[in-house]
């Protein structure tokens, strides 16, 4: 497997921590980040401490991060980065949290796909909470389905019942979404959206292809979602 170089500042207006890892390509389990300084976890270093702001990058791909609980296992925030060295002028906000003892953030990084594919992460945002969805390599223009990061499930397999109320996509650096379609069990499609590339000129964004908040779409069973990509 491999691995790259990842980091995220964690921040708020007086204060900011950087914590980096060498984080193996496509699982979360191991990437933890740690402080630069001092080799300690989040929970540990800052305990109750505020957090506003990010800055998260990586070095090849794409990636996701979040902070949890690592006794609860409870995901308290979850984003998306950048390549290394195209952050924003402005730090990303963060809705405003404080730091349990028990909290860690960790990574989930993709490598750059072979030509003519792209590596995408999704997150999807239920009423039953927030979960990561990821393929390493989508096909140029051939609709491919996404599958749970951690259990490798269907959307309607996992999320069957629930609400979907928002969904962020990020695919490899220079990738285009061309779409994001909502498949139900016979093959009919109940909703597709339109990306774009991100992190060029006119682009509204360095960390999506795609942003869709506010829907209000009933996952059922058999559901798939579909993407399709072109890596140029």
């Amino acid at each position: 497997m491999t691995t790259q170089d990842v980091s995220i500042v964690l921040g708020n207006p007086s204060m900011s921590k950087i914590f980096n890892d060498a984080a193996t390509d496509g699982v979360w389990s191991g990437n933890i980040g740690l402080d630069s300084i001092s080799q300690q976890s989040l929970g540990i270093l800052i305990p109750n401490a505020p957090l506003s702001w990010y800055q998260a990058e990586y070095s090849s791909g794409c990636m996701a991060w979040r902070i949890q609980n690592a006794q609860s296992l409870q995901q308290v925030r979850v984003g998306f980065s950048v390549k290394d060295g195209l952050n924003s002028t402005t730090p990303d906000l963060m809705a405003p949290m404080i730091v349990n003892p028990n909290d860690i953030v960790s990574f989930y990084p993709l490598p750059a796909a072979t030509p003519t594919n792209s590596a995408a992460l999704a997150w999807i945002y239920t009423n039953r909470g927030v979960e990561l969805f990821a393929s390493a390599g989508i096909a140029d223009n051939t609709a491919t389905n996404l599958k749970s990061a951690v259990n490798e499930q269907s959307l309607g397999d996992l999320l069957f019942g629930t609400t979907l109320g928002k969904i962020c996509i990020q695919l490899q650096d220079g990738a285009v979404l061309t779409s994001a379609v909502f498949v139900d069990e016979t093959g009919g499609v109940q909703m597709t959206l339109n990306g774009s590339k991100r992190g060029v000129a006119g682009a509204q964004s360095n960390l999506y292809n795609l942003e869709a908040d506010g829907l209000s779409l009933r996952i059922g069973k058999g559901w798939k979602l579909q993407l399709t990509t072109t890596s140029v």
